[in-house]
């Protein structure tokens, strides 16, 4: 495995695009701490970092609407993750798929 720490030199969070692993629906963005990257590794589970509660988060813990992983890409520069997982159920908390329901542009 990776050195995680590579991920987490510019910033203790990376943010963490999650991605529909079969119709490539961007489902939803979270933020990564090394701790909740490797429980994700270990779990196969998605684990974030509230920024807001200042603690770890397992995706569905509290919905049922788990994320099983994939596959996990990092880009170029390793500071931002893209994981391909199947979602179970609502990827967001309003209870809509993906938490990219809304548009700026008009049609």
């Amino acid at each position: 495995m990776k050195d995680l720490s590579v991920f987490f030199k510019k910033s203790e969070l990376i943010p963490a695009i999650i991605q529909d692993h079969e119709s490539g629906e961007v489902l939803m963005l979270g933020y990564m701490n090394e701790e909740s990257l490797r429980l994700t590794l270990e779990t196969n589970k998605t684990w974030f970092y509230s920024r807001s509660r200042q603690k770890l988060w397992n995706k569905g813990e509290t919905s049922g609407h788990f994320q099983t992983v994939k596959d996990i890409y990092y880009d170029c520069d390793e500071d931002t993750l893209l994981i391909k997982a199947e979602q179970i159920g609502a990827a967001c908390h309003t209870g809509n798929r993906s938490c990219f329901y809304r548009k700026i542009t008009e049609e």
